[in-house]
């Protein structure tokens, strides 16, 4: 992913839910003008949520989720249209695609109750208008009656997605708001054997990305380069950021007075999250013999030999706890509902998850009581230097002095 792509995890995500063969993969081609789903005449076509990133005007950059019919029969089909359900924890917008012909049913009437519990904008597109005659009465302001064959009311679906976006929001950032023009930042990135040759991982390049839109400057070095590039600079940085792996040597060649903080704190707190995570990761010292930890990433990738979610987490908090322990361990779309069973939940950082998608999973731990926190915080927290690496954020040093 280049520097100037929109990366997933920061894109508005659409799910488009409705019964089967009521045109969901039809809309969406309509409304893209690519045929980005497979039509046809057999009910139940898509048999798994879809995800296409794209950009769709006047929005910008979306994620488009089609999903399986929420009509699906038999076993298979329960699974499907859970696996529909699971969507909404990361759609932004949700539009429920209904057959015209028929008109709003029972599971049509259910799932939009599921988008107000959940607090969705949604809109309701009534397809197949060239079949009907289109009613006479004035309907709610999210309805909309819309043609996929003769492309009436396709313009206006689309501005009537785009307004259902929240106004108002304050942009958040990753850094920027940390630092003024002229400013520099030290970002320590060693080159990670996780990440594609010749790639920085996604955190490094979105950071670096939010120092440049700040009018600042990043000076990006490996680890055994920290300190003689402090020593040469000839005055200090504003910050120095480091990947969570190489804190304990980076906390070392970084003086005192210079603000040291993580990729992983910048992100959980972009995330809206780090108050909670700075909480969790305290449960660690109350570990005791027999608990499970879930360890869960929200991307998939090949592990490596020395992984640091199966390999060095699990032996970096048996070595902080000497306690025997059990692990497990969740990747992509897959969280479990039940939290139960765990003492603890160590997350990845969440990059290539949305907002709406991570708060729904602490949310889940924090229903449950049971103490999240990641993996780069769990890491500062074992290495005794949390205090100083939330320095930069006060409201949550005092998290740490309860």
């Amino acid at each position: 992913m280049g520097l100037n792509s929109t990366p997933s995890g920061d894109r508005v995500h659409i799910g488009i839910f409705g019964k089967r063969n009521a045109g969901k993969s039809s809309v969406i081609n309509a409304i893209t003008g690519q045929n980005l789903a497979i039509v046809s005449e057999h009910k139940g076509t898509t048999t798994d949520p879809v995800s296409k990133a794209m950009e769709l005007l006047p929005l910008g950059p979306v994620i488009m989720i089609d999903t399986p019919g929420l009509d699906d029969e038999g076993d298979l089909g329960a699974l499907r249209i859970q696996k529909a359900r699971q969507v909404l924890n990361k759609t932004d917008i949700a539009v429920l695609i209904v057959d015209a012909a028929i008109g709003m049913t029972q599971e049509d009437h259910e799932i939009v109750s599921l988008f107000q519990a959940k607090k969705l904008p949604y809109v309701i597109v009534m397809n197949k208008l060239d079949l009907v005659a289109q009613p006479s009465e004035k309907t709610e302001e999210n309805v909309i009656w819309v043609s996929t064959t003769t492309g009436e009311n396709i313009y206006e679906l689309k501005e009537l997605i785009a307004k259902q976006v929240p106004k108002g929001d304050i942009e958040k950032r990753i850094i920027a708001d940390l630092l003024s023009p002229s400013d520099f930042v030290v970002l320590v990135v060693p080159i990670d054997s996780a990440a594609p040759k010749g790639r920085l991982i996604l955190p490094q390049q979105q950071t670096i990305r939010d120092v440049l839109e700040a009018n600042a400057t990043s000076i990006v070095v490996k680890e055994n380069g920290l300190k003689e590039t402090l020593d040469s600079l000839g005055k200090k940085p504003k910050l120095v950021v480091t990947d969570s792996q190489a804190f304990a040597s980076v906390s070392q060649d970084t003086p005192d007075d210079i603000l040291l903080t993580s990729f992983s704190i910048l992100f959980a707190r972009y995330k809206g999250n780090l108050a909670e995570a700075v909480k969790g990761a305290k449960a660690i010292d109350s570990l005791q013999d027999g608990d499970t930890i879930l360890i869960s990433e929200g991307c998939t990738h090949h592990r490596q030999c020395d992984d640091i979610g199966t390999v060095k987490l699990p032996r970096w908090i048996n070595e902080r706890t000497g306690k025997k322990l059990n692990f497990t361990f969740s990747s992509g779309t897959e969280f479990p509902s039940d939290l139960s069973p765990y003492r603890m939940i160590v997350h990845c950082g969440g990059c290539m998850l949305n907002e709406r998608e991570m708060k729904y999973r602490i949310q889940c731990a924090v229903d449950q009581e049971i103490p999240i926190t990641n993996y780069g915080i769990s890491i500062a927290y074992m290495k005794g230097i949390l205090k100083r690496s939330v320095r930069p954020f006060p409201e949550i040093l005092k998290i740490l002095e309860v």
